[in-house]
């Protein structure tokens, strides 16, 4: 491996360390070459992510135009064989990716979908349906489940649902963990069909009002968030054997954001639901025991 390679995929792990702390702690136990190339995935997500995010508090075109960029290069990379960034970052990032794809076929039609979700921020500021929101769902979080599957490795392509319900469980999550977050910046995620059916105003989600009905529109979420976690978790027999306890980590912990949201009494306004090092930790005991009685259950 060539030293600009090594320095790709350093900076890959660095950038899935310091932004994804769950998704670091349970990529921990893949195997070393599989865990290396999550990191590359995070990295890429992440950056793309990243432009869309500066543009809600800086130039939006500007951002669009870099995304683009990074469409672009991926385009390039994909026909010719070889990255070619416009710089460092895309760079680095799109190196290591070049390597990952001669490991794991990972579609184009993926990562170009995940653009287009990305994009969508830019212009989508409400969802009158949860079938408008699974769109945008399927987009920013399902393509990443689905690109982790093929380096997961999986026995059966039914695996591939599950891995798009993952995806739609994860996102409901961060949707309800930045609800004040995304209330600041004029931002409404959570469908508005639902609002009304619970009798909340997009006037209150801006206005951080928290009240009895508020509180019934957090509770269905959950719900809707849970059902998902659950169909996804089928999938994971259909895995190979040594990435299941990862997936299986990933959704537990990540799913007890919901928890701590229900503990800290659905204040989702002043406070950001999460889980801390300490509290990954000290579950892992206890998930290690819930992972082999799944598994006997399977």
């Amino acid at each position: 491996m060539s030293l600009e390679l090594k320095k790709a995929y350093r900076y890959c792990k660095a950038i899935t360390k310091k932004h994804a702390k769950s998704f670091y702690f349970a990529s921990k136990f893949l195997p070393k070459q599989k865990r290396k190339s999550i990191y590359v995935l995070y990295a890429f997500c992440r950056h793309v992510d990243d432009e869309i995010d500066k543009a809600k508090i800086e130039n939006e075109s500007h951002a669009i135009e870099e995304v683009k960029k990074w469409q672009e290069s991926l385009e390039k990379l994909y026909n010719d064989g070889f990255p070619s960034g416009s710089n460092d970052r895309i760079n680095l990032v799109l190196l290591a990716w070049s390597d990952v794809l001669r490991s794991y076929k990972i579609p184009l039609s993926l990562p170009i979908e995940l653009i287009k979700g990305v994009l969508m921020d830019t212009h989508v500021k409400r969802y009158e349906t949860f079938d408008t929101l699974y769109v945008y769902c399927y987009r920013v979080a399902s393509t990443v489940g689905l690109m982790s599957c093929e380096i997961f490795g999986y026995q059966n392509p039914s695996a591939l649902k599950f891995a798009e319900a993952m995806g739609i469980a994860m996102q409901i999550t961060n949707i309800l963990r930045d609800v004040g977050e995304d209330a600041k910046m004029q931002r409404i995620y959570i469908p508005l069909e639902d609002l009304k059916n619970f009798g909340v105003s997009e006037e209150q989600i801006i206005e951080g009002k928290k009240d009895d009905n508020f509180i019934r529109l957090m509770k269905f979420q959950i719900d809707r968030a849970r059902k998902f976690y659950k169909e996804a978790e089928q999938g994971i027999p259909i895995l190979e054997p040594d990435t299941r306890f990862t997936v299986f980590l990933a959704s537990r912990i990540y799913a007890k954001i919901l928890d701590e949201i229900e503990k800290q009494d659905y204040d989702v306004f002043n406070r950001r639901a999460h889980t801390t090092t300490a509290q990954k930790l000290l579950s892992l005991p206890s998930l290690w025991l819930e992972f082999e009685n799944f598994k006997r259950l399977d």
